[in-house]
Formats: structure tokens, C-alpha cells, sequence
């Protein structure tokens, strides 16, 4: 697996996205219309929508395009179909419910094994949850001090209107799936769908 080093402030100012999409409260203090200086190309536009994602998901190339080519299969929009994919991975779920402080902690929360989809253990990130389906921490977890810190520390968190979460019981059921409208950044997947159609 390939481990990201890269500063989150410094990637989160060159994408445009608030570090607290990461999950990162930290902000800063440098320029923030430094990059608008340059003239952009059409491709450098779709380039970044598509590093953006990558980014906010920690997701690799190989698999984003993979993700990319299952939503284009898909009934509806490929490019909704592709946030409501990535918005669906099992790590990206756990951050949601508040049971991790960035997706980066969520991934290796649940490939240590810490999570349970439908009472059985799932220790991959990249796990798809479906509709109906509950999420919940192990028996042995519930009782952790880091989990009882995770969830204090995110109690300001909003929880997605697509999740039914009960935070303190390190429980979640999936309502229906996510869309464009639940998520808390702005991205303009046309962008990405055009860079893949070329």
C-alpha cells in the first residue's frame, strides 16, 4: 500500500479545499490567491478536479480509474456515480460517523480491524457499503480510550443526512446512498469525466 507524505496544508491550498475536509483544523496563514496568479489550461482544470478527489479519499490512480470505469457502467451520471462510490468506501464511512479524526486515521482503523459491516469484520478501507447496511465498532473497540477520545473530539462533526449514526454507541446504518448534495466540498466531476473521455 502506498503511504501519502505529503503536507496536507500545503495540498489543501494548492487544490482550493478547507483542511477540514480532511479532517485537519488547522489553517494556513499563507496567500490564499497565491495560485490563481497563473493561467490555468483546460486539462490543468480537469487535472486538478481529479487530484482534488484523489486527495480528499486517498485514493491511487489505478483504483480511482477503476472506480471511474464501474461508474461509467452504472445507470445516471458517471461523474455522480463516481462521488457516490468514493463516498461509499468503508474508510470514508468511518470518518463520516465521527469514529476517526481524518480519513487517513479511518483507513488504518479499519485494516486493523476495528469495524464490523453487518456484524461481520471488515478489515478493508476500500470495502463498498450498500443501502441497509450497519456499520458498527467491535465489542473490544467500544471499550478503547482512543475511541472515546475520537468521538469527543469530533462531537461538532455533522453526520451526512445518508447516515443513520449513533455516535456514542459506535453504530451507523446506511439510509440510502450518498449524492453530489451531501458532501461538504465543492468539486465539478464534469471535469474529470471529460479528462477520462479524451
Amino acid at each position: 500500500m502506498a503511504i501519502s507524505r505529503e503536507p496536507i496544508l500545503k495540498r489543501c491550498r494548492y487544490l482550493g479545499i478547507s483542511p477540514a475536509v480532511m479532517g485537519v483544523s488547522k489553517e494556513s496563514n499563507r496567500n490564499p490567491n497565491a495560485n490563481r496568479r497563473k493561467k490555468v489550461s483546460e486539462y490543468g482544470t480537469q487535472l486538478k478536479e481529479k487530484q482534488k478527489l484523489k486527495f480528499i479519499y486517498g485514493v491511487l490512480e489505478k483504483p480511482f480509474r477503476h472506480y471511474f470505469q464501474i461508474a461509467e457502467k452504472m445507470e445516471g451520471k458517471a461523474g455522480e456515480n463516481l462521488i457516490t462510490i468514493l463516498e461509499s468506501r468503508l474508510d470514508n464511512v468511518v470518518f463520516r460517523m465521527g469514529l476517526s479524526l481524518t480519513r487517513r486515521e479511518s483507513r488504518q482503523l479499519v485494516s486493523h480491524g476495528h469495524f464490523m459491516v453487518n456484524g461481520n469484520k471488515v478489515d478493508i478501507p476500500s470495502y463498498r457499503v450498500k443501502d441497509g447496511d450497519v456499520i458498527e465498532l467491535c465489542e473490544n473497540s467500544k471499550k478503547s480510550a482512543k475511541f472515546k477520545d475520537v468521538i469527543e473530539a469530533t462531537k461538532g462533526r455533522v453526520i451526512p443526512l445518508w447516515l443513520d449514526a449513533d455516535r456514542e454507541a459506535g453504530k451507523a446504518k446506511v439510509v440510502r446512498m450518498p449524492v453530489k448534495s451531501d458532501l461538504d466540498y465543492e468539486v465539478e466531476e464534469t471535469f474529470i469525466v471529460e479528462l477520462y473521455s479524451k
